[in-house]
């Protein structure tokens, strides 16, 4: 896959007045992957580019943090349901 630097140079191609489907020839794409990028990046520079790469990863990892503490969550909620049902009603004695 091009990187992103790539890609705008690219798309930056087509905002100078060269046809999608010379560019798409010219760069060994299909007119989807185009507009695919065109949608994603169009109209960004490559600092905007750096920046979004940092808030896709922030972002991973902030997924991959709340995954961890749901399932934290989930494994005490199994657990404290257990000690629930094996404590015996108040006064109740063995």
């Amino acid at each position: 896959m091009a990187r992103r630097k790539q890609i705008i140079g690219i798309l930056k191609q087509q905002a100078v007045g060269l046809p999608v489907a010379e560019i798409c020839r010219k760069h060994g794409i299909s007119d989807a992957t185009f507009y695919t990028w065109r949608s994603r990046y169009g109209g960004m520079e490559v600092s905007d580019a750096r920046r979004l790469k940092a808030l896709d990863e922030e972002n991973r990892k902030l997924r991959k943090f709340l995954a961890e503490a749901m399932l934290d969550v989930a494994t005490l909620r199994e657990a404290l349901g257990k000690k629930l049902l094996t404590l015996r009603p108040h006064g109740e004695r063995p």
